[in-house]
């Protein structure tokens, strides 16, 4: 019997990603709306109660609204807003973390991570549960993205023909350090100060370099302890560190583009760690991430649908 599946949102760009790699799947059968109740409550909430698992691709006000239409028990709802990350009652959908997927597994209500979170999470996380990192660090991070991050608005302005100077260039963005990442950043690492955090977007169109430097006395233990806490927290397929990761001398934001895998790597020396975590904002920074969180409440493998370079 097939999973039947709604995306509300599924004009979104991860919606639309989610919709076309379910499509081609065999196990999934994906209940639709016409576009003339794609935005009706009555038809939506029909959908969400008709379905085994719904995606909430939705503005965060309107995924909180969707959720008040759920009345089946059964369904579970995988929501890739910020609204409910650090959410009562909802679990985040980090499966890699110690515990994590056996959460997920049983949950009914799964916050998707944010894309700039899933690099920070992946690195800061893994050191303050095992003690390496003091949960009273006050740290900062930078994380290079490409444009479709930003949505239907931002992709439409690198795209078009007559493309401003302006965005020839990369550009700091979350100059207030209110980025709506930043309380997912501290409540899943542990931390007790969110991390000073500039986001950087360029003229690509996906790939993420999430980075979080480090000096040796913020931390209890030496480089190579640390990669090797990571070769051993991250033994699965989808999250992986890496000791050869160097491209002469440099790291590409783009090299991950198009897969639903993370690469860890750490560079620096005794004096001055440098962290970086490497994924698509659109693989497992959102779409696939999500998949990956669906693929385990079915007791499938959580790789199922998803290319991971293997």
């Amino acid at each position: 019997m097939s999973t039947k599946v709604f995306i509300d949102g599924s004009a979104g760009t991860t919606g639309l990603r989610i919709y076309e790699r379910l499509g081609a799947r065999k196990d999934i059968e994906l209940i639709t709306l016409g576009e003339e109740n794609r935005k009706d409550p009555a038809a939506r909430k029909d959908a969400i109660n008709r379905s085994d698992v719904t995606f909430l691709c939705l503005p965060d006000a309107a995924a909180k609204e969707a959720v008040t239409f759920v009345e089946n028990p059964d369904t579970v709802i995988i929501d890739t807003s910020t609204a409910h990350r650090t959410a009562a009652g909802w679990t985040y959908g980090f499966p890699e973390l110690t515990g994590q997927a056996q959460k997920i597994a049983v949950s009914k209500r799964i916050a998707n991570p944010g894309c700039h979170a899933s690099g920070f999470v992946s690195l800061v996380a893994p050191l303050v549960e095992k003690g390496l990192l003091d949960k009273a660090a006050k740290l900062s991070s930078f994380s290079l993205t490409g444009y479709s991050g930003g949505g239907k608005k931002m992709i439409a302005d690198y795209t078009d023909d007559d493309l401003k100077e302006t965005l020839t260039a990369p550009r700091i963005y979350g100059l207030s350090q209110t980025h709506k990442h930043l309380p997912e950043m501290q409540k899943l690492c542990g931390l007790e100060t969110a991390p000073l955090f500039s986001p950087i977007v360029s003229s690509y169109y996906s790939g993420m370099a999430v980075a979080v430097p480090l000096f040796a006395d913020q931390l209890n233990a030496t480089l190579e302890e640390i990669k090797a806490l990571y070769r051993s927290y991250y033994t699965g397929k989808l999250i992986s560190f890496c000791d050869s990761a160097d491209e002469n001398g440099f790291l590409s934001g783009g090299a991950f583009s198009g897969r639903d895998d993370m690469q860890i790597a750490v560079f620096g020396n005794d004096e001055r760690i440098l962290l970086v975590s490497r994924f698509d904002n659109l693989g497992k920074g959102a779409s696939g991430a999500a998949l990956q969180n669906m693929n385990i409440v079915l007791g499938l493998d959580e790789t199922t649908g998803l290319d991971f370079g293997g």
